[in-house]
C-alpha cells in the first residue's frame, strides 16, 4: 500500500511541507479544533461564527485548494474535491480560519497596513496545528 507521500506524489497539487515552528497563539486557537470529524467542525464553526455552516466539495484548479463565501447568518465553504482527505481537511481548517477571525471580508483588509500575504500565513499556520495530529499519524 502506498504511503500518503507517495501518492501526493502522483497529484498535481504543490503540497508544503510543515512550517519548523508553530507559534503559541495558534495551538492555542487551534487546538480545540484538533480531531474532530466533519460535522463536529461544522457545529463548532456554527456556535462561534453564529452563521449557518455548509461544505461543498467542487473540480476546481490545483493552485485553489478552498474558499469561502458568507452573508447574513450563512456560509458556504467550497472545497477542491481532487485534493486527498489530509488536504481538504487542511484547505477547510485554512478558510475556517478566515471565517472565525477576518469577519469584515476582503475589502477590509485591502484597507488595512497589514498585507493579505500575512492573513493567509495566519490562516496557514492555523490549519497545521489544527491538523497536527492527524499530520503526525499519517506522515511518521
Amino acid at each position: 500500500m502506498k504511503s500518503l507521500k507517495d501518492r501526493e506524489k502522483t497529484c498535481s497539487f504543490d503540497f508544503p511541507e510543515p512550517p519548523s515552528f508553530l507559534p503559541e497563539w495558534a495551538w492555542e486557537e487551534a487546538r480545540e479544533w484538533q480531531n474532530l470529524d466533519e460535522f463536529n467542525i461544522m457545529v463548532r464553526a456554527e456556535e462561534k461564527t453564529g452563521k449557518q455552516l455548509d461544505i461543498e466539495y467542487i473540480k476546481m484548479p490545483p493552485k485553489l485548494w478552498g474558499l469561502h463565501v458568507a452573508r447574513g447568518s450563512k456560509a458556504l465553504v467550497y472545497l477542491n474535491s481532487d485534493l486527498p482527505l489530509i488536504w481538504r481537511r487542511f484547505a477547510l481548517f485554512h478558510e475556517l480560519f478566515h471565517l472565525l477571525n477576518h469577519k469584515k471580508g476582503e475589502s477590509f483588509w485591502m484597507r488595512t497596513a497589514t498585507p493579505m500575504s500575512s492573513f493567509e500565513h495566519q490562516a496557514d499556520i492555523f490549519a497545521w496545528v489544527a491538523l497536527w495530529p492527524e499530520w503526525r499519524e499519517g506522515y511518521q
